[in-house]
Parts: structure tokens; C-alpha cells; sequence
């Protein structure tokens, strides 16, 4: 059981109309969203900060950082959401998916960048710094907006697992599952 039982309909119109805008069709609203969705204010500012809009990396990119940053950080329930809604339509084999669980920063299933991309996970999660070898392999591939992007979303996604795990929210049925 979550330690705060997720909203149920009907929600307030600004909440309704945002998981309506959120969500696709036919999906119910994540429990996650309807546990925020029992605090407004905190619900609105989930997704005024949430960087769900098109950024400077592109979507195999995000991905990879978020996918990353809730696996290292153990939360499943973010990491099988965004696996299941993302990961084919950012070109993910399976082997991609599980790499991003338990595979080193250098593992052959990723290029260069994404590589880079994993090392700058790996470091915020486990020292909350970034090395400077880390630093030379993120600026040989992207700019600064780029760069700021990817620390931003380990940030954002280090908040949602906190979030997910802190309130014990139950798994997606539907959801992606960690490779046993």
C-alpha cells in the first residue's frame, strides 16, 4: 500500500485537465501523478519543472539519462514507466534497457556519447560531483545547453525516485519490471 493513497476522480479541473494533456489515450493517470495530485501545489510544480518538453538532447538521449539515474537510484516504478512508454520509440534493444540497470558507463551497447551520458549518471549519483574525465567526455559531444539539460534531468528524476520510493508507490501492472 503507498504510504498516500493516490487521488481518485473526479479530480480538480486544472488536475483532470493536465493527466488528460499528461497521459495517452486510453492509459489511466500514473500513481504517481494522482499521489502528487493530492497536493496542487506540488502537483504543478512537478510539471512546470518536469523538462517533458523537447529539449536540447534528443529522445534516445533523455532517455537514457532518466532510465539511468531511477535504475542507479533503485526505483522501478519510473525506470519500468519510462522503459515501457520510451524505450522503443528511442530505438532501445533489450540489451540497451538492461545496461541501463547494471551495464558500466563503457559498455559496448552504447556509442561515445551515450556512454558519456551514463559516466555523468554514474557520477552525480554516486559522488554528487563531476569528475573532470567525465567533464572532457561530455564537452568532446555536446554544448552547454546539452550539458546543463542532462545534470538538470538527473536532478528532476533523482526527485521522482525519491518521491516514488518514499511514498511506496505500488508498480504499473503494465510497467516494465527490473531484469531479475
Amino acid at each position: 500500500m503507498p504510504r498516500i493513497a493516490p487521488a481518485e476522480p473526479p479530480y480538480e479541473p486544472q488536475i483532470a485537465a493536465a493527466l488528460e494533456r499528461i497521459m495517452p489515450p486510453g492509459v489511466p493517470p500514473l500513481g504517481l501523478f494522482r499521489a502528487m495530485a493530492k497536493s496542487p501545489r506540488v502537483f504543478a510544480r512537478m510539471f512546470a519543472g518536469a523538462l517533458l518538453d523537447k529539449g536540447p538532447l534528443s529522445l534516445p538521449q533523455r532517455e537514457i539519462v532518466i532510465d539511468r539515474t531511477t535504475a542507479r537510484l533503485g526505483c522501478e516504478y519510473e525506470w519500468g514507466v519510462h522503459v515501457t512508454f520510451f524505450a522503443e520509440r528511442a530505438g532501445f534493444t533489450p540489451e540497451q534497457s538492461a545496461a541501463t540497470i547494471s551495464g558500466a558507463s563503457d559498455a559496448p551497447c552504447w556509442t561515445a556519447d551515450e556512454q558519456a551520458l551514463i559516466a555523468l549518471v554514474d557520477d552525480l549519483v554516486d559522488r554528487r560531483s563531476i569528475g573532470d574525465d567525465t567533464w572532457r567526455r561530455l564537452t568532446a559531444h555536446f554544448d552547454e545547453a546539452q550539458i546543463l539539460e542532462a545534470i538538470a534531468l538527473v536532478g528532476y528524476y533523482h526527485t521522482i525516485s525519491f518521491l516514488c520510493r518514499g511514498l511506496k508507490l505500488p508498480l504499473e501492472s503494465y510497467a516494465a519490471r527490473f531484469p531479475r
